[in-house]
């Protein structure tokens, strides 16, 4: 059972896949990258190529065409140069675009982009022969070994095919006109990317399941890990044991600090007690604002006494009102003739005795309260 507790056969949490996002840790496959950017950059090249050769043209004519003068200043070679820097940066601009675009948004089909201050950190240990070695020959080293020479083989057998198929179309540039063969030249070497983007796509169709799957292996868990994990986000049984000691006791202190505003506490005569407030123009009912069994019941009947307030025993009438009125909520309906009788004789009573008179007789409560509403 220990050993099974420390294998990582369990899937990772969200928990532990955002700690790994936040050290830089998210899959990568260099493959779809390398096919994106190369696709991006054939096609660019393959649609644009007239316009771009039609550009570069220009720029060599303009650099070839300066007169005598012009070469010899010193103080005109800077300028003309940043002309021509900017010209060919211009000209190449859509297809330098359409890379940099590739390049950017490839990562956000697997695993998205992703700063991590983390990974930009030293890492020492990377240093050590001994790890560089043991990463060579690791199954992820062995890996990347077998796909590069996947890579070049089939990267080389696209190459070779299409080398084969336009190899006279090449031989035919140098019978064209400069312009037609330089736009010629480049929608040709278009192709040969988008040939070998095929190649590449083929590698990164296989490459990308597999990068996924490396990942979620090297963030499996083993089940002790998913139950520290647990018991580090909810917190220990011991520390919600306490936080819950603490809560119940500030609630206790809260409601103890209601009983003095009680009109009367309704017991039953030791086990259970409950502190009723009736305010006729803000409830439309008497309010429970305390109640407690046993060492609660008794502490309550103890406020109740040093504050003056009435205690009236009322066994059936006590434990409806525990049982079936929370703290802070009015009574039901069902109780209102018993509470109501209650209240009375304690608004008579208060009555007799500031008017010095013979105190009321109790009144019998009706023990058919005591069914559970």
């Amino acid at each position: 059972m220990a050993a099974n507790d420390q294998e990582k056969t369990e899937q990772p949490t969200q928990k532990r896949r955002d700690e790994s996002r936040r050290k830089g840790q998210v899959p990568r496959s260099t493959e779809l990258n390398a096919a994106a950017v190369v696709l991006i950059a054939g096609a660019g090249l393959h649609v644009l190529g007239a316009s771009l050769a039609g550009g570069l043209q220009d720029l060599m004519q303009s650099g070839l065409a300066l007169t005598r003068e012009q070469s010899l200043d010193e103080t005109r070679a800077l300028g003309i140069f940043a002309g021509a820097l900017k010209g060919a940066l211009m000209t190449c601009a859509p297809v330098l675009g359409l890379t940099l675009a590739a390049a950017l948004l490839a990562p956000l089909s697997i695993g998205g982009w992703n700063l991590s201050f983390s990974a930009l950190a030293p890492d020492f240990s990377r240093l050590s022969p001994a790890a560089g070695l043991k990463r060579v020959f690791s199954m992820r080293g062995l890996t990347e070994l077998g796909k590069a020479f996947a890579k070049f083989g089939l990267v080389g057998l696209f190459a070779v095919l299409f080398l084969m198929s336009k190899s006279d179309e090449m031989l035919k540039l140098g019978s064209e006109p400069t312009a037609a063969a330089i736009g010629h030249a480049v929608s040709l070497s278009g192709q040969a990317l988008l040939v070998f983007a095929a190649g590449l796509a083929v590698i990164a169709a296989i490459d990308v399941p597999l990068q996924l799957w490396q990942h979620n292996q090297q963030l499996r868990m083993s089940r002790q890990e998913i139950r520290d994990e647990m018991k580090e986000s909810e917190g220990s049984p011991e520390t919600k044991g306490r936080i819950r000691h603490m809560q119940q006791e500030v609630a206790s202190r809260r409601m103890m600090q209601e009983v003095p505003k009680a009109d009367v506490v309704v017991v039953n005569p030791t086990h259970y007690a409950v502190a009723l407030r009736y305010d006729d123009k803000r409830m439309r009912a008497p309010v429970v604002v305390a109640k407690g069994a046993d060492a609660i019941a008794a502490r309550i009947r103890e406020v109740a006494t040093e504050n003056l307030v009435p205690i009236f025993e009322a066994p059936p009438l006590a434990r409806a009102l525990y049982r079936n009125v929370d703290i802070g909520s009015p009574i039901p309906a069902t109780l209102y003739v018993a509470v109501a009788q209650v209240l009375t004789y304690i608004y008579q009573l208060r009555a007799a005795r500031r008017a010095g008179a013979e105190p009321p007789t109790p009144p019998s409560i009706d023990p058919s309260v005591e069914t559970k509403h």
